[in-house]
């Protein structure tokens, strides 16, 4: 292997040049210049293998083979090297290790240049940035690759990644609001730590662990944000080991917690519309306009059981408190929503009320438990049970949720008035908030 290796090595400065130097222009044309870069850095990686000693790793062997196949497919007149650029980075991803991963990085770099719309190329500077830990990076090269796949089944196993790498990246934003430390890695109350979802996998598995051992010293193990903390930094530990499994109890929805509802919302105009016969006759009514100024908003959201308007009346969020006496039992949750919010405490109980009355296909994304007492809860709005009084209506949690994440561009509330109408002391709280109303649509509109 030793002669092999060093032929090979030969065969590749000969094509390509050695570091630092500019190929050598070959009579009649010869290979694209990204797949001279290419043999070049697969000549240094020969190199530091042949320094390293005797090969006895059989996927090194297969690079090794590999770089041959290319290093013949340049050489040869009017051959199209660019499948065998594209098996050597996955060869070089697959031989391991982070020089591997780097060298399929830097093919797949090449690659893209070649062929800007290869999601072969793409994917695999997806994987080869997940593999190195830069999992920003690494999601924005995967969405590449989606937006060129037309074949949807084919590409399930990217979308799952892309969602793995994004949840761990919210559980690290959650712990930085949660400590004070802002969404880009501030240091916050807790000292010299420095934790971001832009570091490297290792880094911020690292930071993230310092920063859970800082703040359980400072606060003690019982405090209630630490607890929650834990929580999150166990949470991204699982995430960062292996892709979430579905929940086949949660009927095929996937999980959203706080992070990826602000980003749902980001942007975007938000309506709740009380379930009232008025409201829905006139939703119904053919050119009505209240149908019209409904189907105007980003996001429709209705809350609890909605008995007036009409099964096909769309419906993005529908938010729901679970009331009364636990186990809470009851209808399932049959109506079409995009995502779909369950408020109730204590935990136990809540989740088997959504394993209960989930409807599998009736929604997309569920929320997760940091979005199930989110008035109470200590990295969310933290006010104390005791000092609520009685209960908050579902629609007045919803706006105190999407007030406090802040990211929607507008709020309006439409319907809301006779028996809809909210209770005194939430009817104050929106008072001090309303910016317009429109008595026409029965619309109050938010700051």
């Amino acid at each position: 292997m030793g002669q092999t290796l060093t032929g090979l090595l030969t065969s590749v400065r000969a094509i390509a040049g050695r570091p630092g130097t500019p190929p050598r222009a070959r009579p009649g044309g010869g290979p694209d210049p990204e797949l001279l870069a290419a043999l070049r850095h697969c000549g240094d990686h020969l190199a530091a293998l042949a320094a390293s000693g005797p090969l006895t790793d059989a996927r090194r062997t297969r690079l090794i083979a590999s770089i041959g196949a290319l290093t013949t497919a340049c050489s040869t007149p009017g051959a199209d090297a660019f499948d065998a650029l594209l098996r050597t980075g996955q060869q070089a991803l697959d031989s391991g290790g982070e020089a591997g991963a780097r060298l399929a990085l830097a093919l797949a770099d090449e690659a893209t240049a070649l062929r800007v719309r290869s999601k072969g190329a793409w994917r695999l500077r997806g994987n080869a940035l997940d593999a190195l830990g830069r999992s920003e990076e690494a999601i924005t090269a995967y969405e590449r690759h989606l937006a060129l796949q037309q074949n949807t089944a084919a590409s399930r196993d990217v979308e799952r990644r892309i969602a793995t790498l994004r949840a761990a990246g919210d559980r690290i934003d959650e712990a930085l609001a949660l400590v004070g430390g802002g969404s880009e890695g501030g240091e916050g109350a807790t000292g010299a730590v420095r934790l971001s979802r832009h570091l490297p996998a290792a880094d911020a598995r690292a930071a993230f662990t310092e920063l859970v051992r800082l703040r359980t010293t400072e606060r003690g193990a019982a405090d209630p944000a630490v607890r929650r903390l834990a929580a999150l930094y166990a949470e991204h530990r699982r995430l960062s080991d292996r892709d979430p499994m579905a929940d086949p109890l949660l009927g095929g929805a996937e999980p959203i917690g706080v992070p990826g509802l602000r980003r749902l919302l980001a942007g975007r105009t938000v309506c709740l519309v009380a379930d009232t016969p008025h409201t829905a006759e006139q939703e119904q009514r053919p050119g009505s306009s209240l149908a019209a100024l409904i189907g105007g908003y980003d996001l429709v959201v209705r809350c609890d059981a909605v008995r007036h308007a009409a099964p096909t009346a769309r419906t993005d969020l529908h938010a729901v408190t679970l009331r009364g006496d636990s186990p809470w039992k009851g209808p399932r949750w049959d109506r079409r929503a995009t995502a779909r919010l369950v408020f109730g405490d204590p935990l136990p109980h809540w989740r088997l009320a959504l394993r209960s009355r989930l409807v599998p296909g009736a929604q997309d994304r569920i929320g997760d438990a940091t979005l199930r007492r989110p008035l109470h809860d200590p990295a969310l709005l933290a006010e104390a049970a005791a000092d609520a009084g009685e209960p908050a209506s579902t629609a007045f949690t919803v706006l105190r949720l999407l007030d406090f994440l802040g990211t929607p561009a507008r709020v309006d509330l439409i319907g809301f008035e006779g028996p809809a109408a909210l209770p005194p002391r939430e009817r104050e709280w929106i008072g001090a908030r309303t910016g317009t109303t429109d008595d026409t649509a029965v619309r109050i509109t938010l700051r």
